[in-house]
């Protein structure tokens, strides 16, 4: 059991604390297993989720709890570690405490593995007028927002409020835009037509907007090009080689100076290291990220570990640094926890050595690229691949069963069971965008259309 700071005393056992229980943070723990350590494993919310999947939960396919699972049981067979539901507030590295809402946490060593947030760049408007994706209430209340905007769209006789409510807008060409684009089109086009036969869903426009000239730009050229091809395909509108400009009451920007009327703007344009960093008080590097050396811990607290996200360390294909996914996120804090072994038996710690096991990407039904150990798939190969190593990482036997049978299920039927609104806000929250959206239509008709 773990002691917070008045209880220290009753145990000599070096304290480790880790704060978060995403990949990075249950790898670290579960890397202690074997350590003669008092561990305790600190989160605001008591599940483990499996973000690759939100997606997935914004548009349907999948529950909410299907892709989380309690933290808890995730750690019942260790007797060396402990679950806190606790919010990290700040970290005081001199006295060598964690503090939350729940108290504070002593640690002989630290583990810091918090993630990372939506990079709106800072700018404020764009976090206000769009959606981010970035955990399950992300999720949920963007699956709720898209329903209700298919409802209001049902009942309006107006076509320019109708065609508005029809217009989905992505922004971001990398795995979760590419993804969620996909998805967005297949409702539309393959989901919703039996569900509302008196909308006519011709209307319906995804547009996925990018930055660069192609998407999922980190892979090869060729699964680049099929990639294009299959959201084209889908019915997925690609504005490449264009930034957005500002969002506000659903008018798009972009920098070209055109304008897109669109109720639904979802923001995958990039990550930053979560707030957490700012806690450490400690110079932050690129992304908001905390620079550490090639043993993973802070340079002048050798104590103080972080890995992930958070972390910033260069070495990937050359000088690049690290990128911000699960894999590296779980071997960093497996090689974390095997340096804090280390430095409690005086040994050398060892540096990170990165296995790079690939990255994959789904496009659309039964349509995938991966491109990892010597492989390049696309299409049905792709997505088979893509369907069981995603499977494999999810967190509990039941979660992967029900998870398969609901993929059987939206690969056999076009209806899904999740296309629920639970949230009454939801409407109430479209409704207003479409007011002052069509406020804007009627004061510059002409500047919207041409869009």
């Amino acid at each position: 059991m773990f002691r917070t700071h008045h209880q220290l005393s009753e145990t000599r056992r070096p304290r480790v604390v880790i704060v978060g229980a995403g990949f990075g943070g249950i790898s670290a723990a579960h890397g202690l297993r074997k350590a003669q350590a008092d561990v305790v494993v600190l989160d605001r919310n008591n599940y483990h989720g499996f973000w690759p999947f939100l997606y997935q939960v914004a548009t349907g396919i999948l529950e909410t709890q299907e892709i989380a699972y309690p933290v808890r049981s995730l750690l019942r067979k260790q007797d060396n570690v402990d679950f806190r539901m606790a919010d990290v507030q700040s970290v005081d590295l001199d006295r060598r405490e964690v503090l939350t809402d729940r108290g504070a946490f002593e640690y002989d060593y630290l583990v810091v593995a918090g993630g990372s947030a939506t990079n709106f760049f800072g700018n404020d408007e764009l976090a206000e007028h769009t959606f981010g994706l970035k955990d399950i209430e992300d999720a949920d209340r963007l699956r709720n927002h898209i329903l209700s905007a298919y409802e209001e769209a049902a009942a309006a006789s107006d076509p320019a409020r109708r065609d508005a409510l029809l217009t989905f807008v992505v922004v971001g060409g990398g795995p979760t835009g590419v993804e969620l684009s996909g998805q967005l089109a297949t409702l539309a086009h393959r989901t919703l037509p039996r569900e509302f036969p008196s909308l006519d869903l011709s209307h319906v426009r995804v547009v996925l907007v990018n930055s660069g000239d192609s998407v999922l730009q980190t892979f090869p050229e060729v699964l680049q090009a099929h990639a294009r091809r299959t959201l084209e395909k889908l019915g997925v509108e690609l504005r490449l080689e264009q930034h957005v400009e500002s969002v506000e009451d659903g008018i798009v920007r972009f920098g070209d100076g055109s304008q897109l009327g669109a109720t639904t703007v979802v923001w995958a344009a990039g990550v930053r290291a979560g707030d957490l960093t700012a806690a450490l008080d400690v110079p932050l590097g690129p992304g908001g990220r905390v620079p550490v050396t090639p043993t993973l811990n802070l340079e002048s607290r050798p104590e103080v570990f972080v890995v992930g996200d958070m972390a910033y360390l260069e070495g990937y294909k050359g000088d690049k640094a690290y990128p911000m996914v699960a894999q590296v996120a779980i071997q960093q804090a497996r090689r974390a926890a095997k340096n804090i072994e280390a430095l409690e038996s005086g040994r050398e710690l060892g540096e990170f050595s990165y296995l790079d096991k690939g990255q994959m990407a789904i496009i659309g039904r039964r349509s995938a690229i991966v491109d990892g150990f010597g492989m390049r798939l696309r299409g049905v190969p792709g997505w088979l691949t893509w369907l069981g190593l995603h499977i494999l990482y999810l967190s509990g036997l039941r979660n992967r069963i029900v998870v398969l049978l609901d993929w059987l299920a939206a690969f056999v039927s076009p209806t899904r069971s999740t296309n629920v609104i639970t949230r009454p806000d939801a409407g109430e929250r479209v409704a207003q965008v479409q007011e002052r959206l069509l406020a804007a239509h009627r004061e510059s008709p002409a500047e919207l259309e041409a869009a």
